[in-house]
């Protein structure tokens, strides 16, 4: 039986380095459920400041063998590879901490007027305008300013849709309690991990 799953991936308070780490460990990931014969959406991107990195990632997960997909990726990963941002810098090893939460059956129930929604032209590599109409919609949720886009389908409407149910899934994960307690975990792991035990090492 299929599961879903929030994944967020996320490189804390580590450097440059471990923004890289988080896109090459999410470039992992979607492999994994590639084999798994499962489905990964994105709910949130934040981007790190080089090129090409992610400082967190936030993804609604859908794989069969739930727990065994967690009790393989749950944790820190550990990524072994020279800086190409500081030539010459002797350290090695970096960083990024995985959680993961189910989906709940019932997500957040947003009263109507608690969501603004913007159009906008969706947007394809390089900022080049796919469509000439504005299919991509944002929806913000006034209360807690959250805001999401979706600019999958062709279809405002679906976009609509789309955009709807991933500030839901967005909100459920900054209120759930036990993320707030998981990501002051990931902070401080940053200071501590080269003493944990990393679920999975990578070499680049």
């Amino acid at each position: 039986m299929e599961e879903r799953l929030l994944v967020q991936i996320s490189a804390g308070k580590g450097p440059a380095e471990c923004t890289l780490a988080v896109a090459y460990t999410l470039g992992e990931l979607e492999k994994a459920v590639i084999a798994l014969q499962g489905s990964l959406t994105y709910v949130q991107e934040v981007y790190g400041a080089e090129k090409g990195t992610i400082e967190s990632v936030l993804l609604e997960v859908t794989v069969k063998q739930a727990a065994s997909f967690v009790r393989e990726w749950q944790g820190s990963i550990q990524w072994i590879f020279s800086s190409p941002y500081r030539p010459g810098h002797k350290r090695r090893n970096w960083f990024t901490g995985i959680h993961i939460l189910p989906v709940p059956a019932q997500p957040p129930a947003f009263r109507q007027e608690e969501v603004v929604y913007q159009t906008l032209r969706a947007s394809g590599p390089g900022g080049q305008h796919v469509n000439k109409t504005e299919t991509a919609v944002r929806a913000t949720h006034l209360p807690s300013g959250l805001s999401v886009t979706a600019s999958d389908s062709r279809s405002q409407a679906q976009n609509k849709q789309l955009a709807l149910q991933r500030l839901q899934l967005r909100y459920y994960w900054q209120q759930h309690a036990a993320v707030k307690q998981a990501q002051q975990d990931l902070w401080w792991q940053h200071h501590n991990l080269e003493r944990g035990n990393p679920v999975k090492v990578f070499r680049k």
